[in-house]
């Protein structure tokens, strides 16, 4: 594929992923579990973001 249709689909792709994950977070903290509750699963989220984050760069945008 060409390298402007890999930043596409990767950022299309980077964009459900969040979307998934950081509603799903939300819904974790705003239901039974609570702010504490959620807060452990939020942290993790926001890492395994910007380690999705970190390897799109990699790949798609930085890529020679």
């Amino acid at each position: 594929m060409s390298r402007l249709t890999n930043i596409i689909m990767g950022l299309i792709g980077i964009g459900l992923m969040m979307t998934f994950i950081l509603g799903l977070a939300h819904s974790i903290s705003t239901g039974f579990a609570g702010f504490r509750g959620g807060l452990p699963f939020l942290c993790i989220a926001v890492f395994v973001i910007a380690l999705a984050l970190y390897n799109f760069w990699e790949d798609a945008v930085k890529k020679d």
